[in-house]
């Protein structure tokens, strides 16, 4: 492909059984068919080690690159109404940008023992995002209380990394299957888990737009990071989206798309279309990544189960009897 919900147990795997020989990515947004502004944006960006050359005999570029090592990519959505919700958006991203450029040591491919430095790390990119919003906003009344969802997805074969707050989603679709990795931290889903509202019921229900855990928003309560990882197996495929894909496409939708799509690119346009033909009321964000992994000597004993590891950085998820609408973000705000 081209550039843009079971549980089990996943088979072991190697660092060196498989390396990434190409990666294979694409991503749109668009403004959909009722909004009048575009508050998503998205990023996908290689990862790779380089070398400054500063002066030399040789003729050599200032810059000398490695091959890809990773990826990341990302989905925010922005909300506040207007430009607020635009600029959230904006800030979240081109933030962790420069922060993990600047202060993350990335590379630390088979350094298990630093593993939890490293989530916690990423976990605290995305609430030092939260409260760059938040500074924002107290400069600007038009941008009170601005927010944005962002879901970012951190890829060092053969481990992903998903940060996330908000609605926002992240997939990974492994033999024809969808599994949802990420949570809607949405004032629905989290009736559904007390088990006051009926799964089937949570897409249509009127708590479904409302946020309790956004980067920014109106709240005071600090910003929650959920970092999950999964073991990535050859021919997986990494799909992050805005609210304005999942609510009209379902993950079998969502699979059977990437399933018969020539290419990565073919599959975002065909999501895209979609979900505007099934009404574009809001804005519409799909990145697809398809890592492409060349097999060493070493067999990979894999299932085809995802299993996720949840990291809980952050234990305080609002009580069960938080005031429906005092203390959460709705997301579908004119603008």
């Amino acid at each position: 492909m081209g550039n843009e919900d079971s549980d089990g147990e996943l088979g072991g795997f190697e660092d060196s059984a498989v390396e990434i020989q190409d990666l294979s990515s694409f991503g749109l947004t668009d403004q959909g068919k009722v909004r009048r502004n575009n508050q998503d944006q998205f990023l996908i960006a290689g990862l790779s080690k380089s070398l400054r050359v500063s002066a030399t005999s040789l003729a050599l570029e200032s810059r000398i690159f490695g091959s890809n090592q990773g990826e990341i990519l990302m989905v925010a959505d922005g909300m506040g109404g207007h430009a607020a919700g635009e600029k959230a958006s904006e800030l979240a991203v081109t933030h962790l940008v420069k922060r993990l450029v600047g202060k993350i040591h990335w590379h630390f491919y088979g350094e298990e023992h630093r593993e939890e430095e490293f989530v916690e790390n990423l976990a605290g990119l995305l609430t030092d995002a939260s409260a760059k919003i938040r500074r924002e906003s107290s400069r600007d009344v038009a941008k009170l209380g601005m927010g944005t969802t962002l879901t970012l997805a951190y890829l060092i074969w053969p481990r992903l990394y998903v940060v996330h707050a908000g609605d926002s989603r992240c997939y990974v679709v492994r033999d024809g299957e969808a599994q949802q990795i990420t949570t809607d931290h949405t004032l629905a889903r989290q009736m559904v888990e007390a088990g006051g509202l009926r799964p089937e019921d949570e897409a249509g229900s009127r708590w479904s737009n409302v946020l309790w855990n956004v980067l920014g928003g109106q709240s005071e309560r600090a910003t929650i990071a959920e970092v999950k990882r999964v073991d990535l197996q050859p021919g997986d495929t990494i799909v992050l989206c805005s609210d304005g894909l999942h609510r009209y496409v379902d993950r079998h939708t969502l699979a059977d798309t990437i399933k018969r799509s020539a290419t990565v690119e073919a599959a975002v346009r065909d999501l895209l279309n979609q979900a505007l033909d099934g009404g574009g009321e809001d804005n519409i964000t799909v990145v697809v990544s398809q890592p492409v992994v060349a097999e060493t000597r070493r067999t990979v004993d894999a299932g085809s189960a995802i299993d996720l590891e949840d990291f809980e950085l952050v234990r305080d998820r609002p009580p069960n009897d938080l005031p429906f609408g005092a203390d959460g973000l709705e997301d579908t705000l004119p603008g």
